[in-house]
């Protein structure tokens, strides 16, 4: 769920069915592959302006500036205001009550894979 002009907008939680159908390396890859979509090509990072030009392929386009700052600032952990691939999984993760639940299981089995 996430702020929209003022209004909530609910998202869908599909992330454990695709996990469920991919297996958690074929999840993580389709990760990296969104991680890709969203990112300033140039400097291999999500940047505000990166964001704000692809949220249409979210189902976000109309979103402020200010809304979309706020989703960029939720997964940056580092604070240098970009998501690099490891800031944006995270944030995925946590945004996905379903994928907190089994994520320690989805990584080990990602690890031995």
């Amino acid at each position: 769920m996430t702020m929209r002009g003022g209004s909530v907008v609910v998202f869908e939680d599909f992330f454990p069915v695709m996990v469920e159908r991919l297996g958690a390396q074929g999840f993580m890859e389709e990760l990296s592959k969104g991680f890709r979509l969203l990112m300033d090509k140039e400097k291999g990072v999500i940047t505000l302006e990166s964001l704000k030009r692809n949220a249409g392929l979210l189902g976000l386009s109309g979103m402020s500036d200010d809304d979309v700052q706020s989703m960029l600032s939720e997964g940056d952990l580092n604070r240098d205001g970009t998501l690099d691939e490891r800031e944006f999984c995270v944030l995925m993760f946590r945004l996905s009550p379903g994928l907190m639940k089994g994520s320690k299981e989805m990584l080990e089995e990602a690890i031995d894979s």
